[in-house]
């Protein structure tokens, strides 16, 4: 680690800390004033309209704006339409690890169902226990993302599906063997008949197999979900004040938006780490464009208290790191050496959207409690003999 990087460290951990001991003694905020139970009565509703007002920033586009709320029902492509035996032949390649190069590396490896469908390391190992350059994002209700990545390079579950069979840190497969290693799988012709009505094993049908099984994982029974069901009880007083804060002074709303918990845009959070060892500029490695640096997909919050560690890089532990980091309205530091130099252009601006928050700490402990809400019991998925 670089002097400066043990700078920022220092920086950044001294002022949490600072904040952490000293907002004890924060004078007295709105969450004093605010009336549990009128909100437990608006809140316990699906119609969103019914709520108190979001507080929204005057960047965020009230046109675009979705509140939060259930999950709706998940649309499949006209190109790729679903059915119940192609879901079948998408989870067993889901958990083979034959469609890697050492055969010991499987869409699962990274995404396990009993950690929440993510690996809950900092960064996934791939082939030959390469690191991977980003954290894993969760694929439970992935069927609501309009990109996926966290730099959205795939447009599309069949287009994502392909990238970590021929990425050399991951599965390290040509496409051509990976077709050959399923289509010499004698066990595996019924299912291709079954689901395309024929046997013959292509990749454009495995990436299509694979797409439909994924978009059918998806959370619908969280405290949170049964809470704005009706269910006035599902949430205590602290899980429903963490709400409301969520929705106005936390400002999270601004771009945890939708039932995904997600706006499905880019934003620069801070988290470029320009100038160190763990520069990532994000948007921009894609599509070259300036305005793209340092920005990265706003990740669902749907199973948080489940997927860490927390951010791109993998390096917050906690969701109170996390909650820290934007109340503090992002404290990092730009290295100074670069201003004036032919690197100065590609020096991240964070988003406007960043700002101090001025949380104290029993509002901060309100809105992580309100995050474990929207998770839900890690599942164990159950397979018949993989086919041979």
């Amino acid at each position: 680690m670089t002097p400066y990087e043990k700078k920022i460290l220092i920086f950044f951990f001294g002022i949490c800390a600072g904040m952490l001991f000293n907002c004890e003694n924060s004078k007295k905020t709105e969450y004093v004033a605010i009336n549990l139970e009128e909100l437990r009565e608006v809140y316990s509703q699906s119609d969103t309209n019914l709520w108190p007002e979001p507080h929204l920033d005057s960047l965020v586009s009230k046109e675009d704006f979705e509140d939060i709320g259930i999950l709706p029902e998940v649309q499949f492509p006209e190109d790729n339409p679903f059915s119940k035996e192609k879901k079948e032949l998408g989870k067993l390649l889901f958990f083979d690890a034959r469609l890697s190069e050492s055969g010991q590396i499987a869409c699962a490896s990274c995404h396990n169902p009993e950690l929440a469908w993510t690996d809950n390391i900092t960064k996934s190992f791939g082939h030959k226990r390469i690191e991977n350059r980003r954290n894993a994002m969760t694929i439970k209700n992935v069927a609501f993302a309009h990109s996926l990545f966290w730099d959205g390079r795939a447009q599309s579950l069949e287009h994502q599906a392909g990238f970590p069979m021929s990425d050399p840190a991951e599965m390290n497969t040509d496409n051509d063997i990976t077709v050959k290693n399923i289509a010499k799988v004698e066990g595996y012709k019924p299912f291709f008949k079954k689901a395309f009505g024929d046997e013959k094993v292509t990749f454009d049908r495995i990436l299509k197999a694979i797409a439909t099984y994924e978009r059918t994982i998806v959370s619908r029974n969280s405290k949170f979900d049964k809470f704005v069901k009706g269910k006035k009880d599902a949430l205590n007083d602290e899980e429903l004040l963490g709400l409301h804060l969520f929705r106005t002074k936390a400002k999270c709303i601004n771009c945890h938006n939708t039932p995904y918990f997600s706006d499905n845009k880019f934003h620069n959070d801070g988290q470029h780490l320009f100038g160190t060892d763990f520069e990532d500029l994000g948007l921009y490695d894609h599509t070259g464009n300036e305005e793209d640096i340092g920005k990265f997909r706003t990740p669902t919050l749907r199973e948080v208290a489940l997927t860490g560690p927390w951010m791109h890089h993998g390096h917050f532990p906690s969701l109170l790191d996390v909650l820290q980091y934007y109340n503090l309205g992002n404290p990092a530091p730009i290295q100074d050496k670069y201003l004036g130099t032919p690197r100065d252009s590609l020096i991240p601006e964070p988003s406007p959207l960043l700002m101090e928050l001025n949380l104290d700490k029993k509002e901060v402990e309100a809105i992580i409690a309100f995050l474990e809400t929207l998770s839900t019991k890690p599942q164990r998925v159950n397979l018949t003999k993989m086919p041979d």
